[in-house]
């Protein structure tokens, strides 16, 4: 399935698969030349392997051990080195980054299991949000930004307490015949 002009992105079982929220996300998301990347949840790599392409200088985390290689392979497929690990949100994550990324996992369900984690937010929709919020000043340079895709199937007043605080900005919106996309640029970082 290609993405944009000349990125191609081999798929696996086992990994969250490129979808409408990954297409809105990088439809959305405008990166510049050199800016440090950090894309949590990279599943295939379609996003880190966007914004490589774009002259990015990109880390790429997942939980799931199979969309850190399917990422590795991907990235060398498209002719970019990005670099990917296994990490749970930030456990295993150092630098600081001008933007994180992460297409959260944001439906209200609470079901297990690996693949399960990519769209599982447990049962306000929020999954890790709050974790990446708290842990994004220790891992932001000055001035640096957070942007997530959510659901309006999210709790709507979880959502809200979790950005309460932020200064937040709609980036994009899709609808879909159940529920509507948006990715959110959340800013208003104090730095650690």
């Amino acid at each position: 399935m290609e993405y944009e002009p000349g990125i191609d992105i081999s798929e696996n079982p086992e990994v969250y698969p490129p979808s409408d929220d990954s297409i809105l996300l990088i439809e959305s998301l405008v990166v510049r030349d050199g800016e440090r990347i950090l894309e949590v949840g990279c599943g295939s790599g379609v996003v880190s392997i966007h914004c490589a392409v774009n002259g990015c200088d990109v880390t790429a985390v997942d939980i799931n051990p199979l969309a850190v290689e399917l990422t590795r392979r991907n990235a060398a497929a498209n002719g970019v080195d990005i670099h990917v690990s296994e990490s749970d949100v930030y456990e295993n994550v150092d630098g600081r980054f001008d933007t994180i990324v992460f297409n959260l996992p944001y439906l209200p369900v609470d079901e297990e299991g690996l693949l399960a984690k990519a769209w599982s937010g447990g049962p306000d929709g929020l999954g890790p949000l709050p974790r990446l919020l708290d842990g994004a000043p220790r891992h932001l340079l000055p001035g640096g930004r957070v942007v997530v895709v959510v659901s309006s199937l999210t709790e709507p007043r979880a959502l809200e307490e979790a950005l309460e605080g932020y200064e937040v900005r709609t980036l994009g919106e899709r609808r879909l015949f159940f529920e509507r996309l948006s990715v959110l640029e959340i800013e208003g970082f104090g730095s650690e």
